[in-house]
């Protein structure tokens, strides 16, 4: 159920509120609008009266919400959400590229990468220093060290970091050199890893897995915003069909994400064809289907890449990336995002 408090409603009456919700041994989560608050309530596992909210001072409405995810819902908040990637803003009217290699290789490498990140435009830099491989005798990344040459990159060209959590153990260290910490396709389903990334605060991307619904992907959300975090952002990176040739990009999780939920919607386009040569025309396709931001593979050397060689672009071909994303966004009335 959401409570919609009436625009002239007191800070004692939305304490009251949330008291009165509190009592029943459910969760308030007070959701501030640009002209009035509301409050959504998770926790009950059937239908509340709606009547006992009408009655209570500085409420205007007690409406039911269809949607099991709930705080994610349109149906809860009408207005897009903006998350801040350190001092980035994702889910206005700029598109955000994030962009990097798939795993940190070493020291030249991932500064080299970084630096051809920001002089095409890219505002953020993302790689990763531990890993989920698909196969048992592929690399797992090299931790720590990996994880201290991120940082030096980020250090070193200003751009915000994006890296990926694998298992809780690590969570803590990562937090301390991330500004967003994204969750796998492989560990989008993960619950207790959700509830472990949405105690830290920090934004978190979750990456629909190949065989997940649309539903899903909101419902991994709702684990970590009804955990307290909702600096969430949704990022569809292709799903599992009966194609061959190439990976099968579902373009219309874009647009239908955006009016299922209010949070950001991020596209990886190149984990989304699988071949470098389609990734410029995805990530155009992406930005014009309402695309908040792109992920996109680039390494110095892809045919060197130790991971997701296949997609990634060389520094060239990214910055050429750029240019048509940047055509196509201004067409739609928006901007790509310069570093910060």
């Amino acid at each position: 159920m959401l409570i919609v408090l009436r625009p002239d409603a007191t800070p004692e009456q939305q304490l009251e509120v949330e008291w009165y919700i509190g009592s029943l041994g459910l969760t308030a989560h007070p959701i501030p609008g640009t002209a009035r608050t509301a409050i959504g309530i998770t926790g009950n596992q059937g239908p509340l009266d709606p009547e006992a909210f009408r009655r209570m001072p500085g409420v205007a409405e007690a409406i039911a919400v269809s949607q099991p995810y709930r705080l994610v819902s349109r149906e809860v908040r009408p207005d897009d959400t903006v998350v801040d990637v350190g001092g980035v803003a994702v889910g206005g009217v700029e598109v955000v590229v994030f962009a990097g290699s798939g795993t940190v290789e070493d020291r030249a490498q991932t500064l080299e990468t970084a630096r051809a990140v920001r002089d095409a435009g890219g505002a953020a830099y993302r790689s990763n220093a531990y890993v989920s491989p698909d196969r048992p005798y592929a690399g797992a990344g090299l931790g720590e060290a990996g994880l201290e040459l991120l940082a030096e990159a980020r250090a070193a060209t200003g751009l915000p970091l994006v890296t990926e959590v694998s298992e809780a153990a690590a969570l803590a260290r990562i937090a301390e050199v991330a500004d967003a910490i994204e969750i796998g396709a492989r560990n989008m389903l993960n619950v207790h890893l959700l509830h472990a990334v949405a105690e830290v605060r920090k934004p978190v991307i979750i990456r629909r897995a190949v065989g997940v619904t649309l539903r899903e992907l909101l419902l991994a959300a709702e684990h970590v915003v009804s955990r307290g975090n909702p600096h969430v952002l949704l990022c569809e990176r292709g799903i599992r069909t009966f194609e061959t040739v190439v990976d099968s990009f579902d373009i219309n999780a874009i647009p239908t994400l955006k009016r299922l939920s209010h949070l950001p919607v991020l596209a990886d386009p190149s984990r989304g064809i699988g071949v470098h040569h389609g990734v410029a025309a995805l990530a155009r396709a992406a930005v014009a289907a309402g695309a908040d931001g792109l992920l996109v593979h680039v390494h110095p050397r892809p045919l060197h890449a130790h991971a997701d060689a296949a997609p990634s672009l060389d520094p060239a071909q990214f910055a050429e990336l750029m240019r048509g994303a940047g055509a196509v966004a201004r067409a739609v009335g928006r901007e790509l995002a310069g570093p910060a």
